[in-house]
C-alpha cells in the first residue's frame, strides 16, 4: 500500500487532500505546526472513512527537522505532498523574514535532508501563480517568473531551489500552481467563507480596493484529485497549472453569493483601500493539465459556493465563534 506524507496536514487544501487519499486506501501521515483543528475544518473526518489509517504529529518545519527525519525513517513514505507555507499577502510585507525562514529557509533543509532518502517516488510543491505577478493575458507553466510581494518572491525562491535539487540530485519534484481554491472547511479569512459567514452573523464585509481584481476559483476537491494525478503520474520535474476557465472579479463574485443567500449587498459591504502589492489578476492556462493527465474541473461555481453554504449553515454555531481575522505566526 502506498505512503503519503502530507506536509501541512492542517492547511485547508492539505486535509482535503488527505481526505481523498484516506477514500482511496492509502496510509496517510500529516503533519502541521498547529495541533489539528476544530472538526468543521478537518475534512478528513467528516465520515466514516478508513482514519485507521492516518497519522497525525504536530511538528514545525522551522525548529523541528529532526522530528520530521524520524517520521521518514518509521513512516517510509513512497510520496511527500508539500502544503506547508506562510501564504498571507498582505502580512507579508511585514514579516518578510517569517516569510523566507519557512518558504525558503525550511524548504531547503528538507531538501538536504532528502539527499540521503532512499524510496521516494515523488515529491508535489504546492506553490502558487502569485509568483507569476499580476497579468491580463492568459499564462502557462514556461511564464516569467515576476513576483511582486514578499510572499511571491519567498515562494520562487523555494520553487528554484527545489529545482535545483531536482537537476543536481534528480529529486522527483512536481509543482502545482492553482487558482483560488475554496469549498466547506475553508479557513474564514477567506473571501468566500467570509462572504457567507457575514451574511449570516451581520458582521460586515469590507471589500479591498473595491472588489476589482479577477481571479478564477477552483474547488478544493477538483485541485484535489488534480494533485493526485500529478503525484501519481511519471512525469517529474513538471509545473502544472490547476483552474477552471471561467474568471470573475471578486465583487461580482461576493454579489453572486449574497444573492444566492438571499441578503442584501448594500448590508453585507463595505469598501476598503486595496492591499499594497496586490496583483489585479492571473489568468492561468491549464491546459496542460486537461491534456496530459486527462483531468477537468467538475464542479460549478455556483454549486462550489451552495456546498459551502450549507456547511457554514450546518456549522453555524461554531463558526460564530471562531477566528475570522487572519492570525500571524512566526
Amino acid at each position: 500500500m502506498k505512503r503519503f506524507l502530507v506536509i501541512g496536514s492542517n492547511s485547508f487544501s492539505g486535509a482535503h487532500f488527505c481526505s481523498l487519499l484516506l477514500r482511496h486506501g492509502y496510509q496517510v501521515f500529516g503533519v502541521s505546526r498547529s495541533k489539528e483543528p476544530a472538526t468543521p475544518f478537518r475534512p478528513y473526518q467528516w465520515h466514516d472513512r478508513q482514519t485507521k489509517q492516518f497519522q497525525f504529529q504536530q511538528l514545525d518545519i522551522n525548529s523541528e527537522l529532526v522530528d520530521l527525519g524520524l517520521i521518514l525513517d518509521r513512516f517510509k513514505p513512497h510520496f511527500i505532498v508539500n502544503f506547508a507555507a506562510q501564504s498571507m499577502v498582505a502580512q507579508s510585507w511585514d514579516y518578510p523574514q517569517h516569510w523566507v525562514n519557512t518558504n525558503v529557509m525550511a524548504m531547503t533543509n528538507i531538501l538536504d535532508m532528502l539527499k540521503s532518502y532512499d524510496g521516494l517516488e515523488k515529491f508535489v510543491q504546492i506553490t502558487t501563480p502569485e509568483v507569476y505577478g499580476s497579468s491580463r493575458t492568459l499564462i502557462t507553466e514556461d511564464a516569467v517568473v515576476q513576483p511582486s510581494t514578499p510572499y511571491a518572491a519567498s515562494r520562487a525562491a523555494g520553487d528554484m531551489m527545489l529545482r535545483v535539487y531536482h537537476d543536481e540530485f534528480g529529486l522527483p519534484v512536481n509543482f502545482t500552481r492553482a487558482a483560488n481554491v475554496y469549498g466547506p472547511g475553508q479557513q474564514l479569512y477567506r473571501i468566500i467563507p467570509r462572504t457567507i459567514l457575514a451574511c449570516f452573523t451581520g458582521k460586515r464585509l469590507v471589500l479591498d480596493g473595491g472588489g476589482l481584481s479577477e481571479r478564477a476559483f477552483v474547488h478544493v476537491e477538483d485541485v484535489s484529485k488534480a494533485t493526485l494525478a500529478i503525484a501519481e503520474s511519471p512525469k517529474v520535474g513538471e509545473t502544472f497549472h490547476i483552474s477552471t476557465n471561467d474568471f470573475i472579479s471578486i465583487r461580482a463574485l461576493v454579489e453572486k453569493i449574497v444573492s444566492i443567500v438571499g441578503a442584501n449587498f448594500e448590508e453585507v459591504v463595505n469598501f476598503g483601500v486595496e492591499r499594497r502589492g496586490k496583483d489585479q489578476a492571473y489568468f492561468l492556462d491549464s491546459t496542460k493539465l486537461r491534456t496530459q493527465l486527462g483531468w477537468s474541473d467538475n464542479i460549478s461555481l455556483e454549486n462550489g459556493i451552495s456546498q459551502t453554504i450549507g456547511w457554514v449553515k450546518d456549522n453555524l454555531d461554531t463558526l460564530r465563534t471562531a477566528e475570522v481575522d487572519y492570525v500571524h505566526k512566526p
